[in-house]
């Protein structure tokens, strides 16, 4: 995979995904109006220190933004808590329905 191609696709799909404009969410992280819009058109990447307000603005671990599987990693991330307190019978039951729902 060409992350340098990727990476813009991905920020822009997870941007989307929560309802935000680019100069929005550049504003929300402390940055330029312009610095999404740049990095999504692929003049520019984050510093690491950038990326890293990034994953926290979406409230996902970094690992998850490089998951490509991973549709709503916001979304995941929030079922996983909410999974570790359930009790083991209702996690069966829930991961039957996932199954479920993947075979439609």
């Amino acid at each position: 995979m060409d992350y340098l191609e990727w990476f813009p696709v991905r920020l822009a799909q997870l941007r989307c995904q929560k309802g935000v404009s680019a100069r929005e969410m550049s504003l929300d992280i402390g940055q330029s109006e312009s610095y999404i819009n740049k990095i999504e058109n692929g003049k520019a990447l984050p510093s690491m220190g950038g990326f890293f307000l990034i994953c926290q603005y979406f409230r996902i671990e970094p690992k998850d933004f490089f998951n490509a599987q991973l549709l709503s990693p916001t979304e995941a991330e929030q079922l996983v808590t909410t999974l570790g307190r359930l009790k083991p019978h209702q996690i069966k039951h829930l991961l039957q329905l996932a199954i479920d729902l993947l075979e439609d």
